[in-house]
């Protein structure tokens, strides 16, 4: 079912999202200053081709630096990435088929609001203690 679901989901949303953040994950690069946005951007553009059996787990040890990345994340890019995902989330509400790739597009919200630290899994993974 894993399958059938990521495959839909890469015709109808994966590619085009996968895309963009890879794009964004350029730029991040072209500017140097930005490049651990852009490894989060690639990362999460990997997530959004084959979210389905995924899942975002928190990185163990990710301290301060990451929480200042992600607040200017947050405010550079990261409001309006989650904005569209809310968006698309809404759209395929709509229509009882698109209910799981709305719930997909709301998974990846709080990554696409916070990516640093961050790390993305399989959901069979067991969850790790965090150690702090």
């Amino acid at each position: 079912m894993r399958t059938l679901l990521n495959v839909l989901w890469l015709i109808f949303s994966g590619i085009w999202m996968a895309l963009g953040y890879a794009v964004a994950g350029l730029v991040c690069f072209l500017l140097v200053v930005t490049i651990p946005w852009g490894i989060a951007c690639f990362r999460i553009a990997a997530y959004a081709l084959w979210p389905f059996g995924y899942r975002v787990t928190e990185r163990a040890g990710a301290g301060a630096p990451s929480l200042i990345g992600n607040v200017v994340w947050l405010i550079v890019a990261g409001v309006w990435i989650a904005i569209g995902h809310l968006t698309a989330a809404l759209a395929f509400f709509v229509t009882i088929l698109g209910i799981p790739f709305g719930i997909a597009h709301l998974k990846m919200i709080p990554v696409s609001l916070m990516p640093l630290g961050r790390r993305i899994v399989p959901t069979d993974t067991p969850y790790a203690p965090a150690r702090w």
